[in-house]
């Protein structure tokens, strides 16, 4: 959480990423990214990063620094 907004955080084994809608479909062509659906359809703003996305120290912290650009933007809750 981040200014009480959800960031990011782990689903089973794949990273949750919060990209935001403007962002979406770019996040979604990158590799081990899949369609965040985990109220059985897709959550536009939110993917899935498969664990091999993440395995490296860069990866990880690459991706939590584009959650944390998209969640700065929005007001405080």
């Amino acid at each position: 959480m981040v200014l009480g907004h959800m960031c990011c955080g782990i689903v089973d084994e794949s990273l949750m990423a919060r990209v935001g809608s403007d962002q979406y479909l770019e996040g979604l062509k990158l590799p081990y990214v899949r369609e965040m659906d985990f109220t059985g359809k897709p959550l536009k703003g939110m993917i899935y990063v498969d664990p091999d996305g993440v395995s490296e120290d860069e990866d990880l912290q690459n991706w939590v620094e584009w959650c944390m650009a998209f969640v700065k933007k929005l007001p405080p809750k």
